[in-house]
């Protein structure tokens, strides 16, 4: 009995004599399941609230899978028409990037990790898709799309958790044939390399592309300040009551990461479009009828606001912290110019690829015909950001590079004339009043 007692329940190994294959399969159903509740939870708060609702409990579900599905990228259709509805709620996006991201972190940290657990993670996630999307694929104004959707839901989980169980000591790595050596690099001359230069020029770019969003912040910030009274009219045109409210609110509030990142467009100069034929750029604007709903009440009038070059100054300040970083990293590498200007051409090249990614995510389609195009244009916006940081960010990294050389050999000399000077203008003035 007491050897009987002393075994391990089953002889199962993992946490509560569960197997990890089992474990991480329950990691990655929690996951889906907690991203849920959090668009689940707002959506039946609201139907419960709602005053003779025409819905029942399954249809306001229906609508909680249908925007869960579509804060992961997937498309799905609206109305009896098939309407396509393609615009993705970035703020449930960021935050199940972030939920993985952190899932994939503790799989990094095991001392042996096998192959198979961030597949159980995977699978355990597409479960819990695969159940939303059967339940939204029937009746109902938002219905999924079955093929593209789960797609859609696998490519942000793979993404996802791959860069959270890269992040942790490098435990994801190249093959060896795919990474650097000589015979990628052999044709590139020794003074334009910058050896060890890979993890400075990346947190360039993490630095350029937060300088860009922050940018776009601050425009939308000044636009919510100058627009906060139109904006509450358009609320208050929809009538009803909390419950109206409520809904508006939360809408917004999804798309608020879309809503800096058009913002973001905007000070880069290309601007975004609301509609087929449309575009809202500091240059001018030129817009027609848009749908009634707050977000859009903070439109700017057509024409060209008198403020427009405060908000292209933007974009200039976001090289800043790229170049202090590139250039710091070359004096500590002993860089010559011209790597320091190629790292430097290649992080603003890095970040507008970026930032075109992020604009081609915050875009996409609210219904056909007019609403089909709505959001920056990608490689518009990609081209701006690219030029933007680079002409900030090569000369001032070069400057950055230089400045230690300047002030050690010419800042002495310097104090000297100017000590010199003073004594000589002390002498002038006692002389004068004696």
């Amino acid at each position: 009995m007491t050897q009987l007692m002393g075994r391990p329940i089953l002889g199962l190994p993992g946490e509560l004599g569960v197997r990890p294959f089992l474990a991480d399969l329950l990691a990655g159903v929690r996951t889906a399941l907690l991203t849920l509740a959090l668009v689940a939870v707002p959506v039946l708060a609201l139907w419960v609230v709602t005053p003779y609702a025409d819905d029942t409990a399954a249809g306001a579900g229906r609508v909680a899978g249908a925007l869960w599905l579509l804060g992961h990228g997937a498309p799905l259709t609206r109305g009896p028409a098939g309407v396509p509805l393609t615009l993705t709620p970035l703020l449930p996006t960021v935050v199940t990037a972030v939920l993985l991201v952190r899932t994939g972190q503790r799989l990094g940290r095991r001392e042996r990790l096998h192959w198979r657990a961030p597949l159980a993670v995977c699978a355990g996630y597409l479960t819990v898709a695969l159940a939303a999307v059967a339940h939204c694929s029937g009746e109902g104004e938002l219905r999924a799309r079955p093929l593209p959707d789960l797609a859609a839901v696998a490519l942000l989980v793979a993404v996802s958790l791959g860069a959270g169980v890269g992040s942790v000591n490098g435990r994801l790595r190249l093959p060896a044939r795919l990474g650097p050596s000589e015979r990628w690099t052999g044709w590139v001359p020794e003074r334009a390399r910058p050896g060890g230069g890979g993890p400075a020029v990346l947190r360039a770019v993490a630095a350029g592309v937060l300088g860009l969003v922050g940018a776009g912040g601050a425009v939308f910030g000044g636009a919510l300040l100058l627009g906060l009274g139109a904006a509450g009219r358009s609320a208050a045109d929809f009538g009803g009551g909390p419950a109206t409210v409520g809904g508006l609110t939360l809408a917004c509030a999804l798309l608020v990461p879309n809503a800096v990142l058009w913002a973001a467009g905007y000070a880069l100069g290309p601007g975004f479009a609301v509609g087929t034929g449309t575009v809202v750029a500091p240059l001018g604007a030129r817009v027609g009828e848009v749908p009634d709903f707050p977000l859009f009440a903070l439109l700017p009038e057509s024409g060209a606001p008198g403020w427009w070059p405060v908000v292209c100054v933007l974009p200039l300040l976001a090289g800043l912290v790229p170049a202090a970083l590139l250039g710091r990293a070359a004096v500590q590498g002993g860089w010559h110019p011209v790597a320091t200007a190629l790292a430097a051409l290649g992080s603003s090249l890095l970040a507008g690829a970026a930032v075109g990614l992020a604009a081609w995510a915050a875009g996409g389609a609210l219904a056909a015909d007019r609403m089909a195009d709505l959001g920056p244009v990608p490689w518009q916006s990609a081209l701006a950001a690219t030029a933007w940081l680079a002409v900030t960010t090569v000369p001032g990294a070069l400057l950055a590079r230089t400045w230690p050389a300047l002030t050690t050999r010419h800042l002495p000399r310097v104090r000297r004339t100017t000590h010199a000077a003073v004594v000589r203008l002390s002498e002038l003035g006692v002389r004068r009043t004696g």
